[in-house]
């Protein structure tokens, strides 16, 4: 059995950013974070104005794929979820009506890599390690930072604060030594 490649090599294989070009791709998720495990997906946010549009889009392209599925719930606004599988990885594309930058995921991976890049290793290994435990990202995140609300909703609280505020928050939860502080 060979090795799946890397993400990024899985992304470009597919053609998959090409053909979502008009949506406004953003590839989010563990595996650009580095908090990826064996069975993570590959997310890719969309912006999708037109879901019909969309959806024919994604229909044309990838019905024959292995393990295709396209839905949407019923409801103004609802995202178009599609999922695949290729290069030996799961796709995951998540397209709202939303513009990316206000879509929730797309900010909870902002403030994740925000975390991870003022956080360091340390930070990076305990998510890990609550990811290997069982906890979806979110909550493995908020685990990690002692974080007690809904997990979801405090880290896009956090997507607000600014990098002295989370290093503030990653100095109380122990990821930095006093003199990374100042």
């Amino acid at each position: 059995m060979t090795a799946r490649p890397g993400y990024t090599q899985a992304l470009q294989a597919t053609g998959l950013l090409d053909l979502l070009r008009a949506y406004d791709p953003h590839v989010a998720g563990t595996p650009p974070l580095g908090v990826d495990l064996p069975a993570s997906d590959i997310d890719i946010l969309c912006h999708a104005p037109d879901a019909l549009a969309f959806t024919r889009t994604i229909w044309q392209a990838l019905v024959g794929a292995p393990a295709f599925s396209i839905h949407q719930w019923t409801g103004g606004g609802r995202p178009v979820i599609a999922t695949f599988t290729a290069q030996g990885w799961c796709f995951e594309i998540f397209a709202s009506i939303q513009p990316v930058a206000e879509q929730a995921g797309w900010r909870h991976f902002l403030v994740e890599r925000r975390l991870l890049a003022l956080g360091g290793e340390a930070l990076r290994s305990s998510v890990v390690q609550h990811r290997q435990a069982g906890l979806k990202t979110e909550p493995a995140f908020a685990a990690a930072l002692g974080l007690k609300g809904d997990p979801y909703r405090d880290l896009l609280e956090l997507h607000r604060q600014t990098d002295g505020d989370l290093v503030a928050i990653l100095a109380a939860a122990g990821y930095l030594a006093h003199s990374e502080q100042n």
